[in-house]
């Protein structure tokens, strides 16, 4: 990346801010912002996994960068990640729901096909909600479906709930970053970073929504 370059611009500074430059992917999702700027957006999500939650912040405050976390509801619970969520919300990070069960929206490979109602649908993001609520963080404006995969239906679904539903910057490719050896689709962590200053080189990164998971 270039030096010059704002290394993040967390999202909760953008909050009130409608006079945005946004770019969407077919379904509705806002996957770059203002991409005329020299500004990246760290986005970092979890559900079950987060070992690598206290040395992400760490990284983080030693650079003096902040981030936009989306965790679920059962993350949240879990007593085991409570000092990462309270170093969230202390350290002044943006944090917003990634649902409460982390449920499947949509079929894989029929993607305008639902696998939830609208009420459960509602009902989780209800709770997911509560628990920000809980940890002293707002509702947002933020949301990161669950597994990073939704459809037109539950974008409406989120907007109707005063949400814009925000996902990766395809082809950054750092949402990988989930796979191991025994997968195969497995991608190291080299060549995961390789990937991605192929793509600054290329296309550059300016807006970009580089998603990397805690676990």
């Amino acid at each position: 990346m270039d030096g010059t370059a704002s290394l993040s611009y967390y999202l909760s500074s953008l909050q009130d801010n409608r006079k945005l430059k946004e770019v969407r992917d077919a379904e509705g999702a806002v996957i770059k912002l203002n991409p005329d700027k020299k500004k990246i957006y760290f986005l970092f999500s979890a559900h079950e996994f987060g070992e690598g939650g206290t040395r992400i912040l760490d990284a983080l405050k030693a650079n003096g960068v902040k981030g936009s976390f989306f965790l679920t509801g059962d993350f949240i619970r879990n007593k085991v990640f409570k000092n990462i969520v309270h170093r969230i919300v202390r350290e002044g990070h943006y944090l917003g729901s990634h649902s409460d069960r982390h449920l499947l929206y949509a079929d894989w490979n029929k993607r305008d096909s639902l696998l939830v109602t609208r009420d459960s649908f509602q009902c989780d993001l209800d709770r997911s909600l509560l628990e920000l609520k809980k940890v002293g963080a707002g509702k947002g404006r933020w949301y990161l479906p669950p597994y990073e995969w939704y459809n037109k239906e539950t974008v409406r679904w989120c907007k109707t709930n005063g949400l814009e539903v925000i996902n990766f910057t395809p082809g950054t490719g750092t949402n990988a970053d989930y796979t191991w050896p025994d997968l195969f689709n497995y991608r190291s962590s080299d060549s995961i970073q390789r990937k991605l200053w192929e793509r600054e080189q290329q296309q550059g990164l300016n807006g970009n929504m580089i998603l990397v998971h805690l676990g």
